[in-house]
């Protein structure tokens, strides 16, 4: 109990009130025809049970362990998604799940964990080890493997987390910030030549981002009804369970990738600004535990974990209000997915361990 009290407690009171909001949302549209589809609401609990012990056991676990497991652990990844890509079970076009019984679990949630763990342990070696540029690459071309993987799956969104959790542990690095602005430079050419490369139906995507209103029914359809049931919750909200885009099936995968509009319309300005309230004390508590980490490995674990979790919060929110395009992330806490409820379970597990241990003493 002892050691309990000692964890970040603003941090976890803000996580487990976000989790209760979405299981109250997830509840709220578990109603058809008056009756109680309990499936995912239940699913989702023993996920949060799952995650919630995880979270404690690596909290009281030393990460530092992790320093020399961290290559293990990344080949193990590999090999684990190179998998899914022959004997992987498809859902939603994506094939990226193993089948357990009633239960789907998406690895790629899990391996988001392990590229901070393995990136944080291989940033975190000193300058003589490698040289800057000699670093830069090799990055490139670790990161590179797991989402050249997961493309194929294909699962943009999952790759385009991983890349922007690796671009900030690299900027928050020793290594030099004149060979990161060549590497940002060099990307930004790369990126806009592989738009040519994407798929159809991703290259729809980005066009429905710039004009939903061109295929209204179609491509545009879900970001249009998105739009509407976030805008038409106003400063108090219809209700739980009284969203007339959600509870009149108009919003597709309303318990996923648009549960932020069904919260906005349901419980209107308050509720969601509530929500992006708790996200700010998260990030913030994200924050201080890094600048009081007793050495670089914890440090860029927390900026990692900091990262994913608000990429997936920009992500997430943005395309909800049409301000990005739809790439299939969860938001943290309040989507429905056991695995990606885990993921980051598992992440805060790994900076309640860093927070632990943030002093010399407290070994």
């Amino acid at each position: 109990m002892k050691k309990f009290l000692q964890l970040d407690l603003v941090m976890l009171a803000s996580v487990f009130l976000l989790v209760a909001i979405g299981l109250l949302t997830l509840f709220s549209i578990s109603t058809v025809d008056n009756k109680l589809v309990l499936a995912n609401f239940n699913k989702q609990l023993a996920a949060l049970l799952i995650g919630v012990i995880l979270m404690l056991g690596l909290s009281f676990y030393d990460y530092r362990i992790l320093n020399t497991h961290s290559t293990k652990l990344y080949f193990l990844s590999i090999f684990v998604l190179a998998s899914l890509l022959f004997l992987g079970i498809t859902v939603r076009g994506t094939t990226g799940w193993i089948g357990f019984s009633k239960f789907n679990i998406q690895p790629v949630e899990i391996v988001k964990i392990v590229m901070v763990i393995f990136l944080a342990s291989f940033l975190s070696k000193k300058k003589r080890e490698l040289d800057n540029l000699v670093k830069i690459i090799v990055s490139i071309i670790l990161v590179f493997l797991p989402v050249f993987l997961i493309i194929q799956q294909p699962d943009f969104g999952s790759s385009l987390v991983i890349m922007g959790t690796w671009l900030v542990m690299l900027l928050v690095s020793d290594i030099n910030k004149k060979s990161i602005l060549a590497l940002f430079l060099f990307l930004a050419v790369i990126t806009s030549g592989g738009y040519f490369l994407l798929k159809n139906y991703q290259k729809e995507r980005i066009a429905t981002f710039l004009n939903p209103q061109k295929d209204s029914l179609g491509s545009g359809y879900n970001v249009i009804q998105s739009m509407v049931a976030v805008g038409s919750g106003g400063i108090f909200g219809k209700g739980l369970g009284h969203g007339s885009q959600s509870q009149l099936n108009f919003l597709p995968e309303k318990h996923t990738d648009f549960i932020f509009a069904v919260l906005s319309e349901e419980l209107g300005l308050l509720g969601s600004g509530i929500v992006l309230f708790l996200f700010a004390v998260i990030i913030y508590r994200l924050k201080e535990t890094a600048r009081l980490s007793r050495d670089n490995f914890g440090y860029l674990i927390v900026v990692g974990v900091m990262a994913m979790i608000t990429i997936q919060v920009f992500i997430n929110i943005g395309m909800n209000m049409g301000i990005a395009p739809v790439t299939g992330v969860t938001l943290p806490f309040l989507s429905y997915g056991g695995s990606s409820l885990v993921s980051v379970f598992l992440g805060l597990g790994l900076v309640q361990s860093v927070y632990l241990r943030r002093m010399k003493t407290l070994d």
